[in-house]
């Protein structure tokens, strides 16, 4: 007989039934071979002996076993393992202390294996991150208290039932009304697509786009994300200069005479990493040559809201009269990160076809939540939030690029910029961005090592340096450390 006194484990503190979780280590011991079709059950006596517990559990237990199709009952000669089951060979016991390198249990194609996980940005402590806004400014009390308040409503728990996978009907009028009144882009609410922030609208406009082969136009130095996403499509990437006008459309034209581009992706408006902003005279030719030569421009507009010496350019989809572009924005970057809600606009009947593709990967948003901040934009919090940061974020930026003139004057090369919530800091050639990184980590300082902003065709020794969300005494903390650092 097996030694059951081991192998049925109890847990008398459990919330599980005793009986239910006998049943369990049974099925166990039958999934994985050490049990056979056809092997016999100690009887419920002897089981209840050997494990401790009450005789008339171990009936039960017997019971669920058989109801659950595991065992059989044969009159007068006891409870036996279904003989009809298939046999199972024993599992193998990993031998301690030794390496698993076993063959995958299925075929599948890894493409990923290489990628780097993602920086936890909620772990506590003082960060200099890429360019994120200051959470603790957000009206997060007042989204709460319009989220309960929905939720309390009687027709708020319609709600809780399927809705449209283009998002929440409220928030893509006040999304309407909000780029309207903004950025001057007409787009109806059933041409807009509530997103899970500016990360699921390329992934989805790529999956429409592309095509193993198509190729896409995208910045010498680019959004990392961007360029996965396209790659994971299928697309070859052709890179374009970036100047401190931005893209080189010139370059551009001279490529597409060349070769067929099926699509460009562009952050117009504070490119990532290095912040410039694209030229009108660019803007307008880059629309011209999207219309002759057919491409979709991919526009992402991740922070259009803070601008701050003047009135910023409008977007590209703004002044495009001929739909080539495909506008994408995110209400996570000017509010929360973990928040995750975007937006995105183009072609009516590409809206449509991202919406059906949205519902393979996820069904639709968090309704109540797009409602919530549907509210936020209606009784004007938004506005008001998007003013008060604005301020802040100015104040800050100053102060920031003050301590970079004059403490690192011979460490980093940076021009101050118009908007975002970033410096682009270009840093002496003898600098070690990984051991600084380190270095800082040690003394209490969180600061990229600037690998995510390198590519193939793309080394400078530079990186983004955000100003957004850390306060005046955190700053001048910061670069204490960072200059102790270097």
């Amino acid at each position: 007989m097996l030694p059951y006194k081991t192998l049925i484990q109890i847990d008398r503190n459990s919330s599980v039934n005793i009986y239910i979780q006998v049943c369990n280590n049974f099925v166990s011991l039958i999934t994985n071979g050490t049990l056979q079709p056809s092997d016999v059950l100690p009887s419920s006596r002897v089981l209840a002996d050997l494990i401790g517990i009450n005789r008339n559990t171990v009936k039960l237990a017997y019971e669920e076993l058989i109801s659950q199709g595991w065992a059989e009952s044969v009159e007068r000669k006891g409870v036996f393992v279904l003989s009809k089951l298939p046999v199972i060979s024993k599992a193998k016991i990993p031998e301690p202390n030794k390496s698993h390198n076993q063959q995958e249990s299925f075929i599948w194609t890894n493409h990923f294996s290489n990628s780097i996980p993602s920086t936890n940005f909620q772990k506590t402590g003082l960060r200099i991150d890429d360019g994120f806004p200051d959470v603790r400014l957000a009206p997060v009390d007042q989204l709460m208290r319009e989220y309960r308040s929905l939720s309390r409503k009687f027709y708020g728990k319609n709600f809780l039932k399927y809705g449209s996978s283009k998002g929440s009907e409220h928030l893509r009028i006040s999304i309407s009304n909000y780029l309207s009144n903004t950025r001057g882009l007409v787009a109806s609410p059933d041409n807009i697509l509530i997103s899970k922030g500016s990360q699921m609208g390329i992934y989805l406009t790529a999956q429409l786009l592309l095509t193993i082969g198509d190729t896409v136009a995208v910045g010498v130095s680019n959004y990392g994300y961007a360029d996965d996403t396209f790659k994971h499509s299928g697309a070859k990437l052709i890179r374009i200069p970036v100047d401190e006008n931005g893209m080189d459309i010139d370059y551009l034209e001279n490529i597409l005479r060349k070769q067929i581009i099926k699509a460009l992706y562009i952050i117009p408006h504070h490119h990532f990493p290095t912040t410039v902003t694209l030229s009108m005279e660019r803007r307008l030719k880059l629309l011209n040559l999207a219309r002759e030569y057919r491409f979709a421009i991919i526009e992402d507009d991740y922070d259009f809201d803070f601008h701050y010496e003047n009135k910023p350019y409008l977007p590209l989809a703004s002044i495009d009269h001929n739909h080539n572009v495909i506008y994408i924005g995110s209400i996570s970057k000017t509010f929360a990160p973990a928040l995750r809600i975007g937006f995105m606009s183009g072609p009516p009947a590409f809206i449509n076809a991202a919406a059906s593709l949205r519902e393979l990967i996820d069904k639709q948003g968090d309704t109540l939540l797009e409602d919530a901040f549907s509210v936020l934009f209606n009784n004007g919090e938004m506005e008001r939030h998007f003013r008060k940061s604005l301020k802040i974020y100015k104040h800050r930026r100053n102060l920031f690029c003050d301590i970079l003139e004059t403490d690192f004057k011979n460490d980093i090369e940076f021009e101050i910029p118009e908007g975002g919530l970033a410096v682009w800091g270009t840093f002496d050639k003898k600098t070690d961005l990984i051991k600084m990184s380190q270095n800082a980590l040690k003394n209490g300082l969180h600061i990229d090592n600037g690998l995510f902003y390198k590519n193939e065709s793309f080394d400078k020794n530079a990186m983004r340096i955000g100003f957004a969300s850390i306060d005046e005494n955190e700053i001048i903390k910061a670069f204490e450390i960072l200059k102790k650092s270097l």
